[in-house]
């Protein structure tokens, strides 16, 4: 017999359905829901706004990245390890201890855990928060470590000294080891004395070279001479550069365990190894704090699933936060204000040439900006989907708030232009077209105005030639100024004024010639003729904006076309506005003044209007 499917809710969003994952019994069968029905596949772990720890409990294999089997891993362990699994849904800070399933080994060592968490730190509500379980580790290492002093005063036998000893003899244990191996050999085979020691050759080059007593090749040479059935001496006859550590080991060791003597036999050294044994098994007894007990490590797991699963699976299966606007979700990392605007659809980007190549194909305004706050350094890519791209420029400076309120410096860097909004694309081709005017003007008056300069200078020039030439003669005052020279300019100017004035004649005479009703639609036919295709090329762009590329250049693997609709678009970005029943002063007492030029045009176009008025008075009719 089958299992029941679960029954799934959709809420559509951004052009395309999504799960809603709202009770615990929801997010635990996201293990059943088809994959193709997923958001995401798969997401970073780092540069995304969530707890980094949780994400390394749930990045099982530890390469860097969330997959979909690893996430369904995640829930299916949490739900194994508790009692009550609603809480998985009750957006708790951490796990009850009353949720925690303790019937196998497992589950019984988590809880004991649990309980002597909660007893450490006082807690009477029975709930191990996600803040008390990081710290669970610290006070198990703490406990640990307080256990190990304690059963370190029995296996001190010289009190604090004990430690000197110690040292003293592992300084020495080798060295000591290999002489009395010498020796026994020696007994063994009387040959092998002469061999042991030191050859004739090694000690004739010893006596070529100036020597110290911590020259290499005098500590390789033998503890002291190698004889059969000998005590090792601990004064005279010992290897020069051993005497001193023989000489602690001494002091420190042999005369306080084994009393005064000068010499050390075999006996007496496995004496003194097994008095201060015990102290060298508590010392290689010392516990890790850097390694983490299981069960506490299981219990910190539990704890952060609890409370971060359900968040991150309607971050993940679902882009719930994102097209709720309920919250942030987990790629935007902040705010970036600039250009009178805040755009809060912001991602992290490491490298934003890489980013670029893909991220362009979203069809969004995409600003990537360095931010700097002190010494700390962050690249950022912000979208700006309302207002328009005019004043946007790289190295233009702004402010870029991160997820905790942190101020940074930020500083546009590069540009990927698509259309922000109807209205900019609407206008643009006027923009350009006064740009076009304004930029071909300046061309002229400059290309005139440099002639001008080249033709006074070299006047000036041959002037001052044929005055140093000719006979000192008396001042004669400058030529008075030429309007000729200057012809040239004015004439230019005038020939582009005229241009345009004929062009807007054309269209006025047109414009007359209708009848008094067909002008309003051959004014806005004019202006649709104009504006039209940019603003039909804007709607289709704007209508294809895809989250999708902005966070596949960033790791993730998104699995829906994520669109972005122009009136959500317009939510991502808010346009700076004044506040309600604010007070605004319409007067500005350091404005330019402003010449009644209107009126003059205005008086002129009333003529105009009157005299071909008057022209074809007889169409009007």
């Amino acid at each position: 017999m089958t299992s029941p499917q679960p029954h799934w809710r959709f809420f559509r969003a951004g052009g395309f359905d999504q799960v809603r994952l709202d009770t615990a019994a929801e997010l635990l069968n996201i293990g059943a829901l088809d994959q193709k029905l997923w958001v995401a596949l798969s997401c970073p772990v780092k540069g995304i706004e969530f707890d980094a720890r949780t994400l390394s409990f749930v990045d099982g294999d530890g390469d860097g990245q969330v997959r979909a089997p690893e996430l369904i891993a995640a829930v299916q362990w949490a739900a194994g390890r508790l009692k009550d699994t609603n809480v998985l849904a009750q957006k708790l800070p951490g796990v009850p201890l009353a949720a925690i399933r303790d019937e196998d080994e497992e589950g019984a060592a988590i809880a004991t855990a649990a309980r002597e968490l909660l007893a450490d730190i006082g807690s009477t509500d029975g709930l191990v928060t996600v803040a008390a379980a990081n710290a669970a580790q610290t006070r198990h290492a703490q406990r640990a470590l307080a256990a190990w002093e304690a059963a370190g005063q029995a296996a001190r036998p010289l009190g604090d000294a004990t430690a000197a000893a110690h040292e003293a003899l592992v300084a020495v244990a080798e060295k000591v080891e290999d002489w009395f191996v010498r020796c026994r050999l020696a007994a063994f085979d009387a040959r092998a004395g002469a061999a042991l020691n030191a050859a004739d050759a090694t000690l004739v080059a010893l006596g070529s070279v100036t020597l110290k007593t911590d020259t290499e090749s005098i500590a390789a040479l033998p503890l002291a001479h190698v004889q059969a059935g000998v005590a090792l001496p601990l004064g005279t006859g010992l290897n020069p550069a051993w005497a001193a550590r023989m000489a602690t080991l001494q002091q420190a060791a042999v005369q306080p365990l084994l009393g005064d003597r000068a010499l050390l036999t075999e006996a007496d050294w496995a004496a003194l190894k097994d008095k201060l044994a015990p102290y060298a098994a508590w010392l290689a007894a010392k516990p890790d704090a850097a390694v983490e007990a299981d069960a506490v490590r299981q219990l910190e797991r539990l704890a952060h699933y609890v409370r971060d699963l359900l968040s991150l699976a309607n971050n993940f299966v679902a882009f719930r936060d994102f097209y709720t606007r309920q919250g942030k979700a987990t790629f935007q990392v902040g705010t970036l204000y600039l250009d009178g605007r805040s755009a809060e659809l912001c991602v992290a980007v490491n490298d934003a040439a890489r980013h670029a190549t893909l991220a362009t194909l979203s069809r969004m305004c995409l600003v990537y900006c360095d931010c700097t706050r002190g010494a700390e350094k962050l690249s950022i890519a912000a979208a700006f989907t309302a207002g328009d791209s005019d004043q946007l420029m790289v190295s233009r400076n702004g402010v870029f708030y991160d997820r905790l309120g942190r101020d940074w410096d930020a500083t546009i860097t590069k540009i990927i232009d698509h259309p922000i909004s109807l209205r900019q694309a609407f206008w643009s081709p006027y923009k350009r077209l006064a740009r076009f005017v304004g930029e071909q003007l300046q061309k002229i008056a400059a290309s005139k105005a440099k002639a001008s300069d080249e033709k006074l200078t070299t006047a000036v020039v041959d002037g001052t030639k044929k005055v140093a030439a000719a006979p000192a003669a008396p001042a004669t005052p400058p030529p008075p100024f030429d309007v000729g020279k200057f012809a040239g300019i004015f004439a230019a100017i005038g020939l582009a004024v005229g241009a345009i004035g004929t062009a807007l004649a054309s269209v006025l005479v047109g414009l007359l010639a209708l009848k008094w009703w067909q002008v309003p639609f051959a004014l806005a036919g004019l202006m649709l003729a104009i504006s039209g295709p940019a603003v039909i090329l804007a709607w289709f762009k704007l209508r294809s904006r895809n989250l999708g590329p902005i966070l596949d250049a960033n790791g993730w693997a998104i699995n829906a076309r994520a669109k972005i609709n122009i009136p959500f678009g317009t939510s991502l970005t808010q346009v700076a506005h004044l506040p309600p029943n604010a007070e605004r002063a319409l007067t500005d007492p350091y404005a330019e003044k402003k010449k009644p030029w209107a009126l003059y045009f205005g008086i002129v176009a009333v003529v105009l209007l009157a005299a071909f008025a008057w022209v074809l008075r007889d169409q009007w009719r």
